[in-house]
């Protein structure tokens, strides 16, 4: 599913539809940078100016998933960060819907863009921001969705809770 989503070569236009993928978008105000799995630009006249097509072009971001709608709004806060780095990026008019996909299902899910969820997408950059900053990293709490999360392999939720100093006593008493 992820192979077509992540092909940037593949363009298509379908009448007033202009489809791209595996758009790199970058926010400076956020301080982040990713990919798109797929722009969808709708020809509108409040939209903006794209270098090689003739009007103008509003976006909206679409994400692909394998499985099926999450309970917490992991997905959508992804998809309201995306469209905050499209809107500054491309300097278009506020992006008020985008569109995840969930292949398990077979579904395409509309998501409403509000302000809440966009404070919800700031306010939780601003506290990864000072986790850094202070050096901190939060505990886990693992939970049945870490099995299919693509970042456990980095976040290690299984991992034991012990500090460093603990675990590096316990290997040197048992090289002994």
């Amino acid at each position: 599913m992820h192979s077509r989503a992540h092909n940037p070569l593949l363009t298509e236009k379908r009448g007033s539809l202009l489809i791209t993928r595996d758009m790199p978008i970058v926010s400076r105000q956020l301080g982040i940078t990713g990919y798109c799995d797929v722009v969808e630009f709708r020809q509108d006249n409040a939209g903006v100016n794209i270098f090689g097509w003739d009007g103008k072009w509003l976006p909206y971001p679409v994400e692909y998933k394998h499985g099926r709608p999450q309970k917490n709004d992991s997905d959508r806060l992804q998809l309201c960060a995306q469209a905050i780095c499209l809107e500054e990026m491309l300097n278009c008019p506020p992006i008020n819907m985008a569109y995840i996909y969930y292949g398990e299902i077979r579904r395409r899910e509309d998501v409403v863009l509000d302000s809440d969820l966009r404070e919800q997408v700031r306010s939780t950059f601003v506290e990864m921001r000072g986790y850094f900053q202070r050096g901190y990293t939060p505990r886990v709490k693992p939970q049945k969705a870490c099995v299919s999360c693509s970042l456990k392999d980095a976040c290690l939720p299984k991992l034991p809770v012990s500090s460093v100093n603990a675990y590096i006593d316990k290997k040197v008493k048992e090289g002994l």
